[in-house]
């Protein structure tokens, strides 16, 4: 029961945006929020029962006390939410795992400023650009920059005063052509300052205002007769066109414009950020979400948007979203595009997510074999509209071949493997020929009977290997039991590979290359072998006895060591008369060999 304080402040709190902070009783600051509405947000908390959520239920007992900041937007209170979450780091709070350090390009805060790449930013009033995800990307434009505008890679302090009382010497990068050599004075600040104003404009994607400014100084040294001047323009024209047009190009209208798409499950959430300028894509980046609570896919992809463009210090003004994120501000437009260049954008940054999501679960799953296993029977549960995780699972099959020996097969499953020591096999009493409706409804029945007499675990999903008219002898026996509804059950028809309920007149179709219709199939394929090669044993058997029971002086134990030992009839003929010796005795294998020989001599 919460305090009458908690009731207290819960009610004084204001129908306005902002962020509110969770403190236990040792005053730790546990969760960190943001609301449209405050009141509304954190009432919410209380109110609702948190029965599917334990992560949940344990946070809001744990809650001594509320704090609260307002803002002035919702934006506002995304941006100040996600700078208090990367500062407290919270218990509850969403995660951003993101293992990697990505390179930063540098522009120094110095005199001549240098260029180069740091995977450690330092405020110390040096510009710095990116990060960037794709390492060979950096380089390419670094060498782009390094040919179109050469700068020095010294770190000498080019101040005036030491230019001018000459302490420096021109270098190697000087006589090869790769820098200017300000340090000897042979390049002023200004010149330095015009390339650096170019640079940075390709760095931020204005390559449009690079290339114009290019164009410009060509035709002015053209017209000024500067032939060689206009010529080394043309070729550094040259490269940023090939530069653009080897980039991911997008409609040119489309400028200063985030991208942002999301694909979840149950545990994580994988978010594609790109980052357009320029009708051109600059940057990119997929993120991984660890959720903590039972956060809505809205709520994830915000905190995302608030990460993501705080990182890159981004300023657009327009992003794009795959659907509605309820968020109104007047400075930041937010597009959910059905058709266009703007929804293959969206599309494309899906794709991404798409990926970099199999990828992790992949090295996942490889790590720990059991989150493979956790996520197929988790997205059985789904697609079969299951309460539980169908991790104990029973598949039946009957086998009666030509109509003889009809046999039951049960296989079971334990977290999606074969738990062959469970197998059970059934020879049919109760059914004379061959009705697999009457043969279904014995075996169930006697399966599930004795699994309540001997107090043995339930599955928590039947399978039977046929349609409507199988599944529902399986019912039956289910009812007499008083298992039916406590027990989920399918059928899975043959032709098709339609999945059948009880109740249901129509099939249930699931993608056919979905892992939970493969795994359907492998239970009902095991089932399938298990109880035909049951059903062979049987027959064997069968004619083995049907066949030497002729035989005078040759008994039943006789006959039994025979089947252990050779197996078939076939096997029999083509054994000698001492090997068969070996086995029964002399005299009695006198007498097999002799039948089955004028039996041979009689066909």
């Amino acid at each position: 029961m919460h305090t009458a304080y908690l009731k207290r402040v819960i009610s004084s709190l204001p129908d306005s945006p902002g962020v509110y902070k969770y403190f236990d009783a040792e005053g730790s600051l546990i969760y960190i929020g943001k609301a449209k509405n405050l009141k509304k947000r954190v009432s919410s908390y209380f109110t609702k029962n948190h029965y599917e959520n334990r992560k949940t239920a344990v946070l809001v007992s744990r809650i001594a006390d509320i704090q609260f900041t307002l803002v002035d937007s919702e934006i506002d209170a995304l941006l100040l939410e996600n700078s208090l979450i990367k500062k407290f780091q919270p218990k509850f709070n969403i995660n951003l795992k993101d293992d990697k350090t990505y390179p930063f390009i540098c522009i120094k805060n110095e005199p001549f400023p240098r260029i180069f790449p740091t995977r450690k930013p330092v405020k110390d009033g040096s510009d710095y650009f990116g990060p960037y995800a794709s390492v060979s990307m950096m380089r390419t434009i670094l060498e782009l920059i390094k040919t179109l505008y050469p700068t020095r890679t010294c770190n000498y302090l080019l101040s005036d005063a030491n230019i001018r009382a000459m302490k420096f010497k021109s270098c190697l990068e000087y006589q090869i052509g790769n820098c200017k050599a300000p340090c000897i004075g042979a390049q002023s600040a200004a010149d330095y300052a015009d390339g650096l104003k170019e640079v940075k404009n390709i760095l931020k994607g204005n390559i449009g205002e690079a290339i114009h400014h290019l164009k410009k100084l060509m035709h002015e040294a053209a017209e000024a007769l500067r032939f060689e001047d206009a010529a080394l323009y043309k070729k550094k024209l040259d490269i940023l066109e090939n530069y653009q047009s080897k980039s991911t190009i997008v409609n040119r209208t489309i400028h200063d414009v985030d991208v942002f798409s999301m694909v979840a499950d149950e545990k994580f959430a994988f978010v594609n950020y790109l980052k357009v300028a320029n009708g051109m894509i600059i940057q990119t980046q997929t993120f991984e979400l660890k959720k903590k609570l039972d956060e809505t896919n809205e709520e994830l992809l915000e905190f995302a948007i608030g990460e993501v463009r705080a990182q890159y210090q981004s300023t657009s003004t327009e992003i794009i979203v795959p659907y509605d994120l309820g968020i109104s501000d007047s400075r930041i437009v937010f597009t959910v595009p059905k058709a266009g260049d703007k929804k293959k954008l969206l599309d494309l940054s899906l794709k991404n997510a798409i990926y970099y999501k199999s990828e992790r679960l992949m090295q996942y799953e490889k790590l720990n074999p059991e989150l493979k296993t956790e996520r197929i029977l988790t997205q059985m549960q789904k697609d079969l509209r299951l309460k539980h995780v169908p991790k104990h699972i029973e598949c039946f099959d009957n086998s009666n071949i030509q109509g003889t020996h009809p046999v039951s097969a049960c296989v079971v499953f334990k977290d999606a493997k074969p738990s062959k020591k469970d197998y059970r096999h059934f020879n049919v009493k109760t059914v004379e020929g061959p009705d697999d409706f009457a043969t279904m409804r014995e075996v169930v029945g006697r399966r599930y009977k004795r699994l309540l007499e001997e107090n043995q675990p339930l599955p928590d999903l039947i399978v039977i290997d046929g349609g409507k008219g199988q599944l529902s002898s399986a019912v039956e026996s289910l009812q007499e039991l008083g298992l039916y509804g406590k027990i989920p059950i399918i059928g899975i028809a043959k032709r098709l590979e339609e999945l059948y309920y009880p109740e249901d007149e129509l099939p249930l179709y699931i993608d056919k290359k979905s892992e939970t219709l493969k795994l359907i199939q492998q239970i009902r394929d095991e089932a399938h072998r298990f109880g035909i090669t049951h059903h062979r044993a049987r027959r064997n058997k069968s004619a083995l006895t049907s066949e030497l029971l002729e035989i005078k002086g040759v008994g039943q134990e006789t006959l039994k060591t025979l089947l252990s030992y050779f197996k078939s009839v076939k096997k029999v003929k083509e054994t000698s008369e001492a090997e068969i010796a070996a086995v029964i005795g002399q005299s009695k294998a006198a007498l097999v060999k002799a039948f089955l020989n004028q039996s041979n001599s009689a066909k």
